[in-house]
């Protein structure tokens, strides 16, 4: 079996395709295919407030893409979820109409709550069942904040703040006050808080790190790691440290979103598992296969 998940951000469009793999109950995701674009949706709706005619042609050709290559691997079903840019765009519901009539492609706009959930239904299984976690998620237009105490969701809050966001000065004013009043307000007192982080840009700085320790990474040597490439600039990112380009401009600001919630919390290290939201959409599609079949 083959399944597929689509998750068009602010930033990047990603599709992975992945086979199912089953030993007795375990059930685990094989990577076969993972595309990424810098499709960048936020720089038309977070200074336009809508998408531009140019994108949405790229998108359409985009998943026009995505739908050759799941007939190639032969995918038996997929999933489309769209986030913060495309759910705040004016023409984003337009757009999907137009999608759905012209490539027969269904685009769910998902809240940040859905999206928090989707990715906390794979986090959950990599925590501790006797530690207080902070998963943050940064993403191109919004960032996602839950608090676990072990595998338990005690908080959750999206905010609309995000690296693409940032980049265009288009945040709110007060969010990170806002950000910072949440965290003091839902933190467990005297809690031992460590991070998690997911997002490509903390990833990429996860990479970086020299050191880590049993894969978590210091705070200092997160803020080292930023400083390091907030010295060169967006064109030495790209040729000299090879970043995308869609990744060299707004590292940095994903970095001071991470950075600030951990200290905000009194988080100290950070482990950065390789999952994310497309990764919550496997699953969801997955249970949603096996319901059909039962």
């Amino acid at each position: 079996m083959k399944i597929a998940a689509i998750d068009i951000g602010s930033n990047a469009a990603r599709m992975q395709i992945s086979s199912v793999l089953k030993d007795g109950k375990k059930i685990t995701f094989k990577k076969v295919e993972y595309v990424r674009f810098a499709l960048r949706l936020g720089m038309d709706v977070f200074n336009n407030g809508r998408i531009s005619y140019e994108s949405e042609a790229r998108i359409k050709k985009l998943l026009t893409v995505y739908k050759l290559l799941m007939e190639l691997h032969e995918v038996d079903a997929y999933m489309i979820c769209a986030t913060s840019a495309m759910r705040e765009a004016e023409n984003g519901i337009n757009i999907v109409e137009r999608i759905k009539l012209e490539l027969g492609m269904q685009i769910h706009l998902i809240e940040g709550e859905k999206e928090a959930e989707l990715i906390n239904n794979v986090i959950v299984e990599v925590l501790d069942t006797k530690k207080t976690y902070l998963h943050i998620d940064v993403g191109g237009g919004s960032t996602e904040l839950n608090i676990y105490k072990g595998k338990n969701k005690i908080a959750s809050k999206s905010f609309k703040i995000g690296s693409v966001r940032l980049l265009e000065h288009k945040e709110s004013p007060d969010v990170w006050k806002k950000m910072h009043q949440w965290l003091d307000e839902h933190i467990p007192v005297d809690a031992d808080v460590i991070a998690v982080g997911t997002g490509g840009n903390i990833s990429k700085i996860f990479e970086m790190i020299e050191f880590k320790t049993d894969g978590f990474a210091t705070i200092r040597d997160i803020e080292k790691t930023k400083n390091y490439i907030a010295k060169f600039s967006v064109d030495e990112r790209i040729n000299k440290l090879q970043m995308n380009p869609d990744r060299a401009d707004v590292i940095v600001h994903a970095t001071d979103i991470y950075t600030a919630c951990m200290k905000w919390a009194g988080a100290r290290e950070m482990m950065v598992p390789d999952l994310g939201l497309k990764d919550g959409i496997l699953l969801l599609v997955y249970k949603s296969l096996v319901n059909e079949e039962s």
